[in-house]
């Protein structure tokens, strides 16, 4: 099966967007390595993965928007956290990463509910999380742990709050960089609270909340990981709009009645074959950030882009310089065979137009690259199914460029009407 396209080439928007995002920070010394994530047992019952993010190490340097926590941490402090779930259920239970911790993350409480904007809650939809059975827990350096489940209805595309409690130090902090919505920081044991006065603090950036389950009332068909750079991360898209790829094939999804719960496993500048900022390789996290999820039965594959360009001042793409054709190739083919290997389905999207960007990452040397990955995901037939990002976001003037309507300010990105078209190329009977 293939995905419906448009005509040309395929476009590699993630692994550009990194730069944007990463390039310039150095990830927190005070963050020794972790020894390997023990990735949460999830029986393949009927549970599906309605939100998810890929963990990043701590940064020493501001996220774009607001203070950076993950190298301070926490201490007296209840973090409160916004997220749309991508299907409902009549059941919850979260997901907690302690992936770069360089020590016991202790969580004295947790609660869920439903969202009225901001870092307010709506009175009398709170649930108390417990893990084990208690309500306190810990998640040992390099762990992930799994919330008991909790009755709790949930509509698709609808805004939940995840609040955690700290009572102690919690070191630099697991966490992603980019979020469409904010997470909130309040002194003192705020856990319960509905109203959001003791949350003055706000950050762009999710911490230690890797994933959302749920199971129930039509849940349970499956889970759809997009995975990948910054065009799956969403750089370009408007701040709090929800404006994403993964956002933007959910909205497809629930229109169409179809219950699979969409992830978010991107991350800004990724690249295939070497780690960028201190950030994993995505060979080295595809087992943890793709097949680790539960219920997933495909994913989307979006990278490359950070792995061609040629910026030899970019700290961030040290070591491995440019990659060629094949290196790429045998790279994305390393993820195809491990998804096959569990069974699920592999969608190939192509790397983007790069000519015309406002940072330098184009050459006549990269396009020839860029051309030849893109012929391989098209015609290799090694994917199930292919999304031609490419001809989608290529000006029809200049193919090498893309299209002014559809590519953020940093003339590389996809904007939030870039994202929706490529979400509409998307045949969903393919998933």
């Amino acid at each position: 099966m293939d995905f419906k396209l448009s005509a040309r080439k395929a476009v590699p928007l993630a692994g550009l967007a990194g730069l944007v995002l990463i390039g310039g920070f150095v990830y927190a010394p005070s963050a020794a390595p972790a020894p390997p994530a023990r990735l949460a047992s999830h029986p393949s019952s009927n549970w599906s993965q309605s939100w998810g993010a890929a963990m990043q190490r701590p940064l020493a340097g501001d996220p774009d928007s607001g203070p950076n926590w993950s190298t301070e941490g926490f201490g007296n402090h209840s973090l409160r956290q916004v997220i749309r779930v991508s299907t409902g259920g009549t059941r919850v239970r979260i997901r907690l990463s302690n992936l770069y911790g360089s020590r016991p993350l202790k969580v004295a409480g947790a609660t869920i509910g439903r969202s009225a904007g901001g870092a307010k809650m709506w009175p009398g939809t709170m649930v108390p999380l417990t893990f084990g059975g208690g309500r306190s827990t810990v998640v040992r350096p390099g762990g992930e742990l799994v919330s008991d489940p909790k009755p709790l209805s949930t509509s698709p595309l609808e805004k939940l709050v995840v609040t955690l409690r700290f009572t102690g130090a919690t070191g630099p902090a697991t966490f992603h960089r980019f979020s469409p919505q904010s997470a909130y920081r309040a002194s003192g044991d705020h856990l319960s609270d509905a109203g959001s006065d003791a949350y003055r603090e706000s950050t762009g950036a999710l911490y230690y909340l890797t994933g959302v389950d749920v199971t129930g009332g039509g849940a349970g068909r499956g889970t759809v990981v997009a995975f990948g750079d910054s065009l799956v991360d969403g750089v370009g898209s408007t701040p709090g709009a929800d404006g994403r790829l993964p956002d933007a094939l959910a909205e497809r999804l629930a229109a169409s009645r179809g219950a699979l719960g969409v992830v978010n496993a991107g991350i800004g500048g990724n690249r295939l074959r070497h780690d960028s900022c201190g950030d994993d390789r995505a060979t080295a996290r595809f087992g943890r950030d793709v097949l680790g999820r539960p219920g997933v039965r495909t994913v989307l594959v979006h990278l490359g882009a950070n792995d061609i360009r040629d910026t030899p001042g970019d700290p961030c793409l040290r070591p491995g310089g440019p990659a060629t054709a094949r290196q790429v190739i045998d790279a994305q083919r390393r993820l195809i065979r491990a998804a096959r290997a569990r069974g699920v389905k592999v969608v190939g999207a192509t790397i983007p137009p790069m000519k015309g960007a406002l940072f330098p990452v184009w050459t006549p040397q990269v396009e020839k690259v860029r051309d030849a990955v893109n012929h391989w995901i098209r015609s290799g037939g090694e994917y199930d199914a292919v999304v031609d990002v490419d001809r989608i976001m290529a000006d029809p003037a200049d193919p090498d460029r893309p299209r002014l309507a559809y590519v953020y300010e940093d003339g590389l990105h996809p904007n939030d009407a870039g994202y929706q078209a490529i979400a509409r190329s998307i045949d969903l009977g393919a998933l």
